[in-house]
């Protein structure tokens, strides 16, 4: 897999895209090293990939198990140290869940997505960071 990311002004916005999508991100930083507010900074781009790997399986297996999903929502929130560099030391995914959704079947495929198939959570969480989660369901 590889990526790019190719410069679009005099300060700190970038264009990313990868080699096996045609879809383009924009990313920014902060305004203390001259962000614009061009794009998602580079921490809020860890946030979503957790939240959407996680949420993808989470799909995919109540889907497997015949479950009636009407729409799905998802949160990440991170809490980071104050020292540089300002790593995430915890992190909490809300899954709001809407439709005809046994309850005890949700818990288990979160359980699943998040902990064994998402690959972002066992990089995240192999650096040491606490990840958990909570479902709600409508």
């Amino acid at each position: 897999m590889k990526v790019s990311l190719h410069r679009k002004n005099n300060a700190v916005h970038f264009e990313a895209s990868s080699e096996l999508s045609p879809i383009k991100v924009n990313i920014d930083g902060s305004e203390a090293i001259g962000g614009e507010g061009k794009g998602v900074r580079p921490m809020e781009l860890v946030l979503m990939a957790l939240g959407s790997c996680s949420v993808f399986d989470l799909y995919s297996i109540l889907q497997k198990q015949r479950q009636d999903i009407q729409d799905i929502q998802v949160e990440v929130e991170g809490k980071r140290r104050d020292e540089v560099p300002n790593v995430f030391t915890n992190i909490h995914i809300n899954f709001y869940l809407k439709g005809n959704i046994d309850e005890l079947k949700a818990h288990k495929a979160a359980e699943l997505a998040v902990k064994k198939y998402c690959s972002v959570h066992d990089m995240l969480a192999a650096g040491g960071i606490d990840i958990t989660y909570s479902i709600k369901i409508n």
